[in-house]
């Protein structure tokens, strides 16, 4: 990551999460404030493996897969700086998630994930998908970040 502009490079997620091809759904990280927000990109093409069944003639993003999106950038944003190789992400809820805008191929996801509260290995936080800064998703997450 460089200090400059805290970026991370796909093969820097990679090194950090467990998620890889085809459920990795992050292709780079814009911004990352360890352990406390970040802001992830996903690049929605017509070639996504879930495109084939949902739906054919009408491609949409499920929305399922927009919030685990979601929740990889929160899991990115909390494991940057510690010893990744200790612990497991694991997905613990989702509270008020509301859907308003189709995603579709051609949008660029911006994934926004700030924590709003921490306790030991369990967190909460704030979540927001926008393609073209029109909101597509918002809502709350928990996770569980455990030891390995």
């Amino acid at each position: 990551m460089t200090e400059k502009n805290n970026t991370m490079t796909i093969e820097e997620i990679e090194a950090t999460i467990p998620h890889r091809y085809p459920f990795l759904l992050v292709d780079m990280m814009k911004e990352v404030e360890e352990g406390k927000r970040g802001i992830g990109i996903k690049n929605v093409t017509a070639n996504e493996w879930f495109f084939e069944g949902h739906f054919p003639e009408r491609k949409v993003m499920p929305g399922v897969l927009i919030v685990e999106a979601l929740a990889q950038v929160a899991c990115i944003t909390m494991l940057r700086g510690i010893d990744s190789s200790k612990k497991v992400p694991l997905f613990g809820g989702i509270e008020k998630m509301r859907f308003r805008k189709p995603v579709v191929p051609g949008d660029t996801l911006h994934l926004k994930f700030t924590l709003t509260k921490q306790r030991r290995e369990l967190g909460w936080g704030e979540v927001e998908a926008t393609v073209n800064g029109e909101v597509a998703a918002i809502g709350t997450i928990s996770f569980a970040l455990v030891d390995r």
